[in-house]
């Protein structure tokens, strides 16, 4: 470290003989007193782009000015600004500077500076090396790239149409300045960028910065994004952060190899090779996918995959590969061609491997067509001092998706072998380890997807310190004691799929100390796995877990402090890794824990067992309670303490992997040898050799440290038997499949009577069906494949033996992206020749080499396969293209009228974000109103800084963000270059528009402003033009309908639209969608509108939906004339996008926007594919949920649709109309083969020409059951009986539509009557539990409902004021439905039921009694009737500034007051009861959070409640003075507020005339909170959509009649 006269502390690097690296920070004044000093010249001229030059210009002209004044020099300084971009790497922008050098009498002595990223330096130095035959450069790089990529080095280059960097030169600058403050107007993802470069040099030269990498990543990236404490702060290594020194260490390190490779290979002729690390796959990669995805993004990924090209070659560990991919990820870099931010790019439908391959091929970096990659050895060490040229096969098995399996025998027998660490104890060492004390040395952890996911989620909650020793081989955990805090920023754990980090991390974050709350979340899959009992466990202990999604399922928001200890009882038979969870945190309570296991048998003994062998060797004794007679207990007493962590922890191999590699012995006739997996092990699995492969005809040598097993010969493998497999229940995928080609009879002894003695029953697996899939099924469905017969049963399956040879060949796998499926069917796979395994890289779980392994240890070969529907659009990449990119702000253009305020506004409400006028923010920056900015400056200055302030929230990163952009945004090229891009990066613009007349005519009433100048030109003519622009550069069209529809006040509307931009906006940026569950045991309908025009609908339209779960708008039924069409073609889109605004203000249902053509039974033509597409984009771009397309027309038009479609599902359909299509033949297949590839539901119409129609559909729709869901039916009467069956998506009709949409179609009530008499839905009996209930309502409510939806259910009364004998006997009968609960018992009925919702557990009181497959459920939909009443009513702005409420009333309905006002967000919640006492003791039963406020008078309420809710008798309260209690005026003094009376009786009682006399208040009675909850009550037993305004309707009539 050097200082230049008290400038700067300096690092200068040496390379090619001199220190011309100068690296540190704040350099401008070091810098240009250096290049006067050392580069005398009569003219500097300085390149930079115009992003750069409004940032840095004027401090860098300062500088320069003062450096020369204290030189004595008299030198010009000129500079020249170039549009920033790859785009200005030309030779024309060359040929500009060159010209503008010489227009300004430059000479050979001229000193060119490069001021900027990459392409300023490239471009820079090339004109260098060419101006007068070479000049004098420097380079001063402002991004991380170019400071340790491409401005070391010497190349430069432009790009031609040809490729990039294809002409250029070695020149070397003078002088390289790395000024690191430069990084701080660097945005997160440029800056990852760099890092990309960073971690590359460090991993292929110096291992001790790649471990500062890995291990003090937030540090580093801290440099960058916080604020330092002074302008100048780290200029002087006094003044410099930890976090700066750390980022000047690993950024000069990168420096310094890539300075030492150049030095010794200047002109790239072997060595430099080296820091091409990461970029024959990357550059393939960026060639694609440039320019949404940047250069170290595809690196990032390069450096992955050919880490794993090194390990398949067995040049390489996994350790490193997963080091690598772990120190990437934490910079934000992607890792994957999955990662969503590739795979939702249309773009990455190039991805293929061929495609790739042959981009490699012409790189300049290969000769000719071998491709040459760099091979890591280890960390910090190449295989080579050059790249090392590899075969394409070893290439196409690391990038191909799918693996086929060369069937055969091991060539590696005997086999002796270990498998990677055991998950599950790597896992509990994890976390034993970080809440220990003292550092703990962990050998052989698993590095997989899971223990990455535990390490991340551990060192985000602080918990501990992580590093490596070894390579990588040991990892060094400093244990943080238990001491805990919530993710910084309020960060979303990120779970993946990894459940048992799900499941620890869930009790982990209770014991998370401070302020604030931890969210724990992942992937799709991973939101339906059951994590149910343990929260109710750790709720009832006084956590605070709140699900943010579905019920039962993550995600999860979990209060710090919130395990308290004491006696806790645990559901356990669904998982043992909820007791262990428990086990594991139990020390760190508020007080010892004695742990309680529920629920009968407790599923996998072992792991528990496990979990508390390990505690004990981390110094906490569990002891197991034992009855009188000594028989253990389920029941478990753990002490407080803390861990003391063991100086070293060796984990134990994975007994579940072990059975892969023993299983192939089996199968193949050889000898495999586990070496470090015996009779001592910790797990269950470890039984596997000797209770199932044993009894197999296998021969088992097992010591306490290793399992030898040796096969029979090839196919003489006996049949299981009965087999019991609860102690290792993820091993049945293994015996599942050597059962399938086990052709012996079982030993006698295990057969199963009744059976053919090749049957193999497998039990004690119930709990397969919760993991990673459905285990269970997804063995059967795919076994099924290969020929083989199953069944199965409650707690397992039956496999049927039969010989090998009879099995099918060439089988396709699906793995549902569970590793287990995978390994286990490669078993299978050795002896079924041309088995395809896809979805190969779901073993990265927990044994991410075990292809490299099968081929490499075993000597089992395996070829890469690239499955046809990948090669073009794959599904799931389309299923990824759904995903927005949800960090991104959401634009919104349109004209100038169209109400992209009004619509801004509501939309960042919703999305809980900010909503920012661009142009207020314009206005702002120049100081003066648009019109004056235009009338000074013109309009092409005002476009031009328009176009920079888009440029600059389009690179934030606030998904929350709303931005409306000024009406004529789109008038440049620039602009709409931009808008365009950030669409493409899955960005989300929405075009608002309404009807060119309506906003002419708002603009002609409001003139034009000093905000919004005239625009010289007519409207007609601006609209004209600018309407295609507003198509090419939005994602999205969001309809304006302004005016109130048919009968809707302007609240109703407002509500409405409101209503309606909360769907849009979720939907369209993937937070959330409406569409309903699709499956065989929920059955769907969606109405099939036949209106013209939906004008006379919209008031009807509750009635028309009865039972639909969506609706279907026909566009080729609708006209602008109002009468239905008579020739083929379609209505106006303008038209059409009305129509779908106007139909979303009457209703919530999701849209199934169809386009039927004429072949296909509509009247959109055949011949016009244009038109076609164009609506069906309409659909897409307007945010249906569904969008219907017809698979008839050209592979080219389907391509394009499913590119385009974001979030809306695809219906693929053919119509068969006049009865020759017949189900099961060839025909059908291929119609449904195509169908699969393009949609994400499938349906089929045929036409019944005969009864036995239907039952050929039958057959042929349960086959496809295990597929896409599916919508089979039959047209005409005769097919009726096939639209009662299909369970997906029935189309239906109506009695008031004006026609049937198709021969044949029913009405919902109709389906539901033929599917009650057909069985399908057995009659239930619902009751209502109380007294007195005699003059209830709720048969009247419930009975109605069942009525319209043409239920066989009945509802009746049961008065009791006990829960009695009789009760119990009712809510055991099998015919139960369900039942409501009222005074007095409430409380009383909980005893009875298996589980209550959280929500019902803090209110204290049941009302809704739910039978489950679980036993019954208790819930309370009081609270949510009042809080959906006051919601609804309440103007969002209220909800925004914090209302308050006031509870009157201290009975048992007040907590379910106080709980839905808190939920609301009430700030404050106002108690009211005469005697004060009663309110007291309902005050201290909720948190304090809850804000309860006493108080004793009504007319000294603190602050004026938005929000009253009374919960006494309906005459307790009076209008009057000495009558009742009092109910002054000042309750309702709030400018707006809504009042609710819970009392069912008076219809109007006082304080409900209080509330209608007072303007902005809204009055909501008893009988209307009564039909709200009983809706919900409905809908939970039926899982239908309730009838509500029928349903009302008959409440309303009798309770006044």
């Amino acid at each position: 470290m050097s200082s230049d006269k008290a400038l700067a502390d300096i690092l200068k690097i040496s390379i090619l003989g001199t220190e011309s690296i100068h690296v540190g920070f704040h350099l401008l004044p070091h810098i240009f007193r250096t290049i006067l000093a050392t580069l005398p010249s009569s003219t500097y001229a300085l390149v930079t782009d115009t992003n750069l030059s409004r940032l840095y210009l004027p401090a860098i002209k300062t500088e320069f000015d003062a450096a020369a004044s204290a030189a004595g020099s008299q030198a010009r300084f000129l500079t020249y600004e170039v549009a920033p971009g790859e785009g200005a790497k030309s030779r024309q922008v060359k040929a500009d500077i060159e010209d503008w050098l010489l227009g300004n009498k430059c000479t050979r002595d001229t000193v060119i500076i490069a001021f900027g990223g990459g392409v300023i330096g490239d471009l820079t130095g090339f004109v260098a090396a060419t101006f007068m035959r070479g000049v004098k450069f420097v380079q001063i790089p402002t991004t991380l790239l170019a400071m340790v990529d491409s401005s070391v080095g010497g190349k430069t280059a432009i790009d031609t149409v040809h490729g990039k960097n294809l002409i250029g030169a070695f020149w070397q600058p003078s002088y390289i300045f790395v000024d690191l403050a430069f990084l701080s107007t660097l945005n997160q993802r440029e800056f990852s960028n760099g890092m990309a470069e960073v971690v590359k040099t460090a991993a292929i030269w110096k291992a001790d910065d790649f471990s500062a990498l890995e291990s003090r990543a937030a540090e580093i990236s801290s440099a960058v994004s916080t604020k330092p404490p002074t302008p100048t702060a780290g200029r002087f290594a006094a003044d410099r952060s930890t976090a700066q020194a750390l980022l000047l260490q690993v950024v000069s390190g990168s420096i310094y190899v890539k300075a030492h490779i150049v030095t010794i290979d200047e002109r790239e002729t072997g060595l430099r090779n080296l820091v091409n690390f990461g970029h024959t796959i990357g550059h393939a990669i960026e060639a694609v996918l440039t320019p949404t995805i940047l250069h170290g993004e595809c690196v990032a990924v390069g450096i992955v995959l050919e880490a794993e090209v090194a390990r398949h070659l067995g040049i390489l560990g996994q350790v490193a590969v997963g080091r690598l991919s772990r120190c990437l990820a934490a910079y934000g870099l992607p890792i994957s061609l999955h990662d969503r931010r590739i795979a939702a790019l249309p773009a990455a439908a190039g991805l293929s491997v061929d495609r790739l391959l042959d981009i490699m091929r012409i790189d300049k970096k290969n000769s000719g067509p071998a491709k040459k990659i760099v091979l890591l050895s280890r960390i910090g060490k190449t295989y080579e001092e050059k790249a090392t040229v590899v075969a394409d096969d070893v290439i196409r098995k690391v990038l191909c998706e799918a693996a086929t399996v060369i069937a055969g025998t091991p060539t590696h027998s005997p086999i002796t072998m270990a498998t990677p660490g055991s998950k599950s104890i790597s896992n509990r060492a994890l976390v034993l380890a970080a809440l220990g004390s003292g550092t703990c040395r962990i050998r052989n952890l698993l590095h997989s997807d899971d223990t990455a996911v535990m390490m991340n989620a551990l060192a985000e909650l602080k918990g501990a310190v992580f590093s490596w020793e070894d390579g990588g081989e040991t990892i060094v955990v400093e244990g943080g004691r238990g001491n805990l805090t919530p993710p910084a920023g309020g960060k979303h754990l990120y779970l993946g799929n990894a459940g048992t980090a799900a499941r620890f991390l869930a009790t982990v974050c209770t014991i998370v100390s401070g302020a604030g709350n931890t969210v724990i979340t992942g992937n799709a899959r991973m939101k339906q796995r059951p994590i149910g009992p343990l929260v109710d466990a750790l709720t009832a202990n006084g956590a605070h877990i709140a699900y943010l999604e579905g019920q039962g399922c993550l995600p999860l928001e979990i209060g710090a402090n919130g395990l308290a200890g004491g006696h806790i009882q645990l559901a356990a038979s669904v998982s043992s890794q909820y007791v262990s969870s428990i086990l594991l945190c139990a020390p760190y309570a508020c007080e010892a824990i004695t742990l309680e296991l529920t629920g009968g048998q407790v599923i996998s003994q072992p792991y528990i067992d496990m979990t508390i062998a390990m505690m004990r060797e981390f110094g906490i004794e569990v002891e197991r309670k034992r009855a009188a007679d000594g028989t253990p207990l389920d029941v478990y007493a753990i002490p407080k303490g803390v861990y003391t962590n063991p100086a070293d922890y060796s984990v134990e191999s994975d007994a579940s992997s072990a059975t892969y590699p023993l299983a192939i012995a089996a199968i193949t006739g050889t000898t495999c040898t586990i070496s470090n997996i015996g009779s001592s092990s910790l797990q269950g699995d470890a039984r596997f050799a000797k209770e199932v492969l044993e009894p197999m005809g296998c021969v088992v040598e097992q010591t306490p440290t290793s399992t030898k097993v040796t096969g029979p010969p090839v196919g003489q493998l006996r049949a299981l038997g009965h087999v019991d497999m609860e102690p290792m229940t993820d091993a049945f995928l293994t015996a599942s499949v050597l059962a399938a080609v086990a052709k012996l009879p079982a030993l006698p002894e295990r057969q199963v009577a009744g059976q053919p003695p090749e049957t193999s029953r497998i039990y004690g697996i119930a709990n397969q069906r919760v993991k990673e899939c459905n285990r269970i099924k997804a063995m059967r469905d795919e076994l099924a494949k290969f020929g083989v017969q199953t069944d199965e049963f409650d707690d397992g399956i039956v496999v049927y033996g039969k010989p090998a040879e009879s099995l099918h060949r060439g089988a396709s796998v699906h793995c549902y992206d569970d590793h287990r499926v995978a390994m286990a069917f490669s078993v299978l796979a050795c002896v079924i020749d041309k088995t395809i395994i896809e979805e190969k890289r779901c073993v990265e779980k927990t044994w991410p080499n075990f292809w490299d392994d099968l081929q490499n240890k075993i000597g089992i070969k395996f070829e890469g396969v690239e499955l046809e529907s990948h090669k073009g659009e794959t599904s799931k990449q389309a299923a990824a293209a759904t995903a927005t990119a949800t960090d991104l702000p959401v634009f919104l253009i349109g004209m100038r009228g169209a109400g992209k305020t009004y619509i801004g506004r509501i939309a960042a409400e919703v999305l809980g974000g900010e909503y920012t006028d661009a142009d207020d923010i314009f206005a702002a920056e120049v100081g003066c109103p648009i019109a004056d900015y235009v009338a000074q400056h013109g309009w092409p200055a005002f476009r031009e800084k328009e176009t920079a302030v888009l440029a600059r929230f389009a690179a934030e990163k606030r998904g929350n963000h709303v931005v409306s952009l000024g009406g004529g945004i789109v008038e440049t090229a620039a602009a709409r270059d931009l808008l365009v891009a950030h669409t493409a990066k899955g960005g989300v613009v929405v075009h608002i528009t309404r009807e060119a007349e309506a906003i002419d005519a708002y603009l002609g009433a409001i003139g034009s402003t000093a905000e919004r100048p005239k625009w010289g030109e007519d409207f007609g003519a601006v609209f004209a033009r600018r309407q295609p622009w507003y198509a090419q550069c939005s994602s999205h069209e969001f309809v304006n309908t302004l005016e109130p529809l048919g009968t809707q006040t302007a609240t109703e509307h407002h509500r409405a639209m409101r209503r309606e931009c909360e769907r849009f906006f979720k939907f369209v940026t993937g937070i959330a969608h409406n569409r309903p569950r699709l499956g065989v045991d929920s059955p769907t309908a969606f109405l099939s509108l036949t209106f013209p025009d939906l004008a006379p609908a919209h008031a009807h339209i509750a009635e028309l939906t009865e039972g639909a779960d969506a609706i279907e708008l026909r566009v080729d039924l609708l006209s602008p004339t109002g009468t239905a069409p008579t020739e083929p073609g379609l209505p106006p889109a303008a038209f059409v996008a009305k129509q779908i605004s106007m139909l979303r203000l009457v209703t919530d249902l999701p849209i199934v926007l169809s386009v039927r053509t004429k072949d296909q039974c509509g009247w959109a033509r055949n011949d016009d594919a244009q038109a076609y597409a164009d609506m069906v984009r309409l659909g897409l771009r307007t945010a249906c949920e569904y969008v219907d397309l017809e698979i008839g027309w050209p592979d080219a038009l389907l391509d394009g649709v499913v590119a385009a479609r974001r979030g809306s599902h695809l219906i693929a359909s053919w119509h068969n109309a006049d009865g020759s299509m017949k189900w099961g033949t060839d025909e059908v297949e291929a119609r449904y083969a195509r169908a699969d590839k393009y949609g994400d539901v499938i349906k089929i119409v045929g036409t019944a020409t005969a009864a036995a129609d239907n039952h050929a559909l039958a057959l042929f729709a349960e086959k496809k059951r295990a597929g896409k869901p599916l919508l089979a039916i039959n047209m005409g009467a005769l097919g009726q009986l096939s639209r009662v069956l299909n369970p997906v998506l029935t189309p239906v009709t109506h009695d008031a539509l004006p026609s049937r949409a198709a021969p044949g179609q029913l009405s919902a009530r109709e389906v539901g009557q033929a599917r009650a008499l057909l069985g399908l839905v057995p009659r239930r009996q619902f009751w209502l539990f109380g007294s007195p209930i005699a003059h209830s309502v709720s048969p009247t409510l419930h009975n109605t409902g069942f009525a319209a939806l043409g239920l066989p259910h009945v509802y009746g009364l049961h008065e009791t004021a006990a829960v009695d004998d009789a009760v119990v006997e009712l809510l055991k009968r099998p015919g139960f439905g369900g039942a409501s609960v009222t005074i007095p018992l409430k409380l009383d009925i909980m005893p009875h039921l298996a589980s209550v919702s959280d929500d019902a557990k803090i209110i204290g009181a049941v009302n809704t009694v739910i039978p489950t497959a679980d036993g019954l459920y208790g819930d309370n939909t009081d609270w949510a009737a009042i809080h959906e009443a006051a919601h609804r009513n309440l103007a969002p702005e209220d909800l925004l500034a914090g209302a308050t409420a006031l509870v009157i009333g201290a009975g048992g309905t007040c907590r379910a007051a106080v709980y839905a006002a808190h939920k609301l967000g009430c700030t404050a919640i106002y108690l009211f009861n005469r005697t004060p006492a009663n309110a007291a003791k309902v005050q201290a039963t909720f948190p304090a959070e809850y804000n309860i406020v006493l108080v004793e008078d009504l007319a000294q309420v603190p602050a004026a409640p938005r929000v009253v809710i009374s919960t006494v008798p309906g005459d307790s309260l009076s209008t009057a003075v000495g009558t009742g209690i009092f109910l002054p005026p000042a309750v309702v003094a709030a400018p707006r507020g809504v009042a609710i009376d819970l009392a069912y009786k008076p219809h109007r009682t006082a304080l409900l005339e209080r509330a209608e006399v007072k303007d902005g208040w809204v009055a909501v009675a008893g009988v209307e909170i009564l039909c709200l909850q009983g809706v919900r009550q409905f809908e939970a037993w039926t899982g239908r959509r309730a009838p509500k305004e029928k349903m009302t309707r008959a409440v309303m009539d009798k309770y006044f009649a």
